[in-house]
């Protein structure tokens, strides 16, 4: 796997490029005007994408109809020197449709457990938690 990344601007906006071509743009979000997300924001976003995956692909496996999927992730972080990384990350999904809540709270836990690459790579520093709401209710 590799990425390149280019530099926009005579600021912090960069371009990175996967083999395929696709891109997407980091920024320095603590100035005004950032035209794209900031590395930490991405990270966020890859563990909510890696997870999302694992989550539709094993409930397609299982022939569960989701009408729509969502995903928030809230991340804090504490102050280690001159960095901040996260302490803690915590993933909601809310999915629509004919879908059975068990099914659905048994796949995040196999992603987490099992499946997402982005959330072991921070395994144990960080704190990852989950909750799966169904058709707007929280599965326990």
């Amino acid at each position: 796997m590799k990425i390149k990344l280019n530099r926009l601007n005579d600021d912090f906006l960069f371009e990175c490029t996967n083999e395929q071509g696709n891109s997407i743009l980091l920024d320095n979000t603590t100035l005004p005007g950032a035209k794209g997300v900031s590395p930490m924001q991405s990270l966020l976003m890859a563990v909510a994408g890696c997870s999302g995956i694992d989550v539709v692909s094993i409930l397609k496996k299982q022939r569960q109809p989701i009408d729509s999927f969502t995903a928030e992730v809230e991340g804090e972080r504490v102050q280690v020197d001159e960095a901040k990384p996260f302490k803690t990350i915590k993933v909601s999904f809310f999915l629509q449709g004919n879908i059975d809540p068990k099914k659905a709270k048994k796949a995040a836990e196999l992603s987490f457990e099992k499946y997402c690459s982005v959330s072991k790579t921070l395994a144990p520093d960080v704190e990852i938690s989950y909750e799966v709401s169904v058709n707007g209710e929280v599965v326990a």
